[in-house]
């Protein structure tokens, strides 16, 4: 009996040092994510499916830059980084902030994007995301932009996290097209050699209540993130120190809005100004006035 009881805390332990083992590679795969990197950003619609004689898919892009992708947070649940483009007069150079990216571990609450700048909130079963983690993909003013869970596969020396989720339009893509609501993303993210490789497979799609989605057209992303000198990124990582307290209320407050679990909605412009026009001012920096911002945009 003592050695059935042995044997079984002996398996027991295994296994959870084997759990604890995978864990801690998944968060050391995320957290090759952060440093100093050439970006290189290419895009391309590969099919179209439009009955429309006169569509005209969207050009080919391809984009290069210098982003700084530094550590806002590093839990044993939960890992933020913030990405900053450097770009300009490498002597004197402008500073973007960028999209920040969330990894939760078997995080339950989901902001899934349903269009027209709306997100459903879903709660998942615990057995649903067991050792999975979540990207959370946030816009240059920190309101959503997408998310969805994963498992990091470590195998044949290879390191990557895979993912199909809704998002809105990029960028790229919403000042220019209006004919679909909805960028269906295939994600896949790899720990490389040299860096790392955000490879992207989505779809185009057009979204009606009451009636099925319909895949206009796919399109085919490839970014490579070529790690160089951390030095590059100075001035990134200096303006982020600089910053960095500002957009720690402006996260707290958006942290207050998810934490209500319900559908969100939120307002294109108010004042006539995008939202990230209004919290990019040097002139906001007060706790109260950020609040102020973020709630004019929230639906009520």
């Amino acid at each position: 009996m003592n050695k059935l009881l042995l044997s079984t805390l002996l398996l027991f332990l295994s296994i959870s040092v084997n759990a604890q083992s995978k864990k801690k590679k998944d968060q050391n795969a995320i957290k090759e994510m952060c440093g100093c990197f050439e970006v290189t950003f290419n895009f391309a619609e590969t099919f179209n499916y439009s009955k429309d004689s006169t569509y005209r898919p969207s050009k080919t892009k391809v984009d290069k830059g210098l982003e700084w992708a530094g550590l806002v947070e590093d839990s044993n649940n939960k890992i933020s980084i913030q990405h900053l483009l450097q770009v300009g007069n490498p002597a004197k150079p402008m500073i973007i902030k960028h999209w920040r990216q969330d990894w939760e571990y078997q995080n339950t609450d989901f902001y899934m994007y349903n269009g027209d700048n709306n997100w459903v909130f879903e709660q998942k079963d615990k057995k649903d995301v067991k050792k999975q983690w979540t990207q959370k993909v946030y816009q240059v003013d920190d309101s959503p932009r997408y998310e969805g869970s994963g498992s990091w596969v470590h195998v044949d020396g290879k390191s990557y996290w895979e993912n199909t989720t809704t998002a809105p339009l990029p960028r790229r893509e919403y000042t220019k097209r209006s004919d679909y609501n909805i960028t269906l993303r295939g994600n896949r993210h790899e720990i490389t050699n040299y860096g790392w490789v955000h490879d992207q497979d989505n779809s185009k799609i057009i979204r009606e209540a009451g009636k099925e989605d319909v895949v206009l057209a796919k399109e085919k992303g490839y970014n490579t993130y070529v790690r160089v000198a951390d030095s590059k990124c100075k001035a990134a990582a200096d303006w982020w120190q600089k910053n960095n307290d500002k957009w720690q209320l402006v996260r707290n407050k958006w942290n207050e809005v998810y934490g209500r679990n319900t559908n969100l909605s939120l307002e294109t412009k108010v004042e006539f100004k995008e939202l990230y026009k209004h919290l990019f001012s040097d002139e906001i920096t007060k706790e109260e006035e950020i609040n102020t911002i973020i709630e004019s945009f929230v639906k009520k």
